[in-house]
């Protein structure tokens, strides 16, 4: 993508068409950062949100594909994008990157997520913990709990707050949900290397280990912890019902901040912000990729719409209300709250930064992986032995 931009095009005004799944309070609230900015530097932002993140992709990829592409368009960070790379239907964004120092700046996790074969073909924006627990501190206070520590801290909180009257655990009842909910145990309670020998390396004999076995009666139990309202929730309702009290706990990515932001509350003061266990900081995140053009007013507008998001200025700015932190390590996050400036700390510490399965395994592993996982959840009956089978079949069925 070249980073140079034509005279006629400095003077007319850009549009870009921008496709995303940020439908929510505080997500719509922190796109519309992006949208101002650019606005400021003389850009139209026309807004195609299609609610749902697997919507949102078919869509876009179905465009691009058939030769209509949004100017921009959003994925997760990861291996979402790999076949329109390797179709050449993405511009890589090389001179952008260099311009604005990308390799500096972002953790080697990220750079590696973002490039194929050694060039940039998508624009970090943010990076989502996955792993925090949120909680009403008002509702856990009176409970007399304190902040859980561990994952069995997490259960008996929950069955505390149940015989107090409060759904113990606020859960939406899709399958990306019970995927991060079940990795978050998988990391916290399981560790940094089981993560890894199951998702990095393929190892199921690490599956079938005691660890795993512990991990896996711990997600049932908190799946326990539920309200019978759980099976097909949104995740901002699950929020919803911690902001409110109805519940005291949620297991979800940092994108929950949002919705605590856009309800007036505090962080440390109305409600508290942990990630369990001893095990690593969860990083995913989400991306732009631009579809080639031969356009040269739309190239120009891509590369405009890059710099713009990639400013330290709209880090912050987008960061602070989307609830994520921002990809480049080296803005000042000191005005950020207090759950931010915990997650900038631990991405300081590359010992910690635990990338998602997005960064590690292919879509038809991811959901395969998730029916099972979801099937476990959802179905009573189903032993931990059985669980434990079917996830092993899943890994060899996709591998």
């Amino acid at each position: 993508m070249a980073a140079a931009m034509p005279l006629a095009v400095q003077a007319a005004e850009m549009q870009a068409e921008v496709l995303h799944w940020w439908t929510s309070g505080g997500e719509s609230a922190a796109v519309q950062v992006f949208a101002e900015k650019f606005k400021e530097n003389r850009g139209a932002w026309v807004d195609t949100a299609i609610a749902g993140g697997t919507n949102a992709r078919t869509a876009g990829i179905n465009r691009i594909v058939g030769g209509n592409p949004p100017t921009a368009m959003q994925f997760n960070t990861g291996k979402q994008f790999d076949e329109l790379v390797s179709n050449e239907l993405l511009a890589d964004l090389d001179e952008v990157a260099a311009a604005q120092n990308w390799r500096d700046v972002l953790p080697p996790a990220l750079i590696e997520a973002v490039t194929r074969e050694d060039k940039f073909y998508a624009i970090p924006v943010n990076i989502h913990g996955i792993n925090w627990l949120w909680y009403n501190k008002k509702v856990l206070t009176e409970a007399g709990i304190q902040e859980p520590a561990t994952w069995p801290d997490v259960v008996a909180a929950g069955e505390k707050l149940e015989a107090a009257g409060v759904v113990g655990l606020a859960q939406g009842g899709q399958p990306w949900q019970e995927r991060t909910l079940f990795n978050s145990v998988l990391v916290g309670h399981g560790g940094t290397d089981l993560y890894y020998k199951i998702y990095r390396d393929g190892d199921q004999a690490a599956v079938d280990s005691p660890k795993f076995r512990e991990v896996a009666d711990l997600f049932k139990k908190l799946q326990g912890l539920t309200d019978e309202g759980s099976p097909g929730r949104n995740w901002n309702d699950a929020t919803a019902m911690v902001i409110t009290g109805k519940a005291g706990m949620q297991v979800m990515g940092d994108w929950a901040k949002g919705e605590f932001t856009a309800a007036g509350l505090k962080p440390d003061v109305d409600y508290g912000c942990t990630v369990v266990g001893e095990g690593g900081y969860l990083m995913g995140g989400d991306v732009f990729v631009f579809p080639v053009s031969e356009d040269e007013t739309v190239k120009a507008t891509q590369v405009k719409l890059a710099e713009v998001m990639f400013a330290p200025e709209t880090q912050i700015a987008f960061n602070t209300i989307k609830g994520s932190v921002p990809s480049r390590l080296d803005v000042d996050v000191s005005g950020m709250d207090i759950c931010a400036q915990k997650g900038a700390a631990a991405l300081k510490d590359e010992s910690r930064q635990v990338p998602t399965t997005d960064f590690l395994i292919s879509p038809d592993l991811s959901g395969a992986i998730d029916d099972v996982v979801t099937q476990f959840w959802n179905n009573a009956g189903m032993t931990t032995d059985e669980f434990v089978q079917k996830f092993v079949g899943a890994m060899q069925a996709a591998g």
